[in-house]
């Protein structure tokens, strides 16, 4: 079992981000599962993704100031592979091509991409090839 149960931070363009995450989150079988709207809190939407439930939510509000670092468990290097290109497809840049990071441990092997406001999202497999 897992840490976190899920995490949540504002963007600065809902409809920009969740079209970005969409598209990026697929190959790790992520997508929209649950949309919050501004009549339903009063206040802010939200947007959260996950595989079978939310675990990455979206949404308005004050956006972070600063950067912040968001690392997915992908299956297979495949997928890491088709995370990184799904990602920059979307309009994500490119922070870290998919590669061995052996200052982690010898079977890292990650990628790394800029969403829309800047934060740094990672796909990781952590398996041997």
């Amino acid at each position: 079992m897992g840490v976190l149960d899920h995490i949540g931070f504002a963007v600065t363009d809902l409809a920009r981000s969740k079209a970005f995450y969409k598209k990026a989150l697929a190959p790790l079988e992520m997508k929209p599962l649950f949309e919050v709207t501004v009549e339903m809190t009063g206040g802010e939407a939200h947007c959260g993704f996950g595989r079978d439930r939310p675990q990455l939510w979206i949404g308005t509000g004050r956006p972070l100031q600063g950067v912040l670092h968001i690392a997915f468990t992908a299956q297979s290097r495949a997928v890491v592979d088709a995370f990184h290109q799904a990602a920059l497809a979307a309009g994500g840049r490119d922070n870290g091509k998919p590669g061995l990071r052996p200052q982690y441990h010898a079977n890292y092997y990650g990628a790394f991409v800029l969403d829309p406001d800047g934060h740094n999202v990672e796909a990781v497999c952590h398996l041997p090839e």
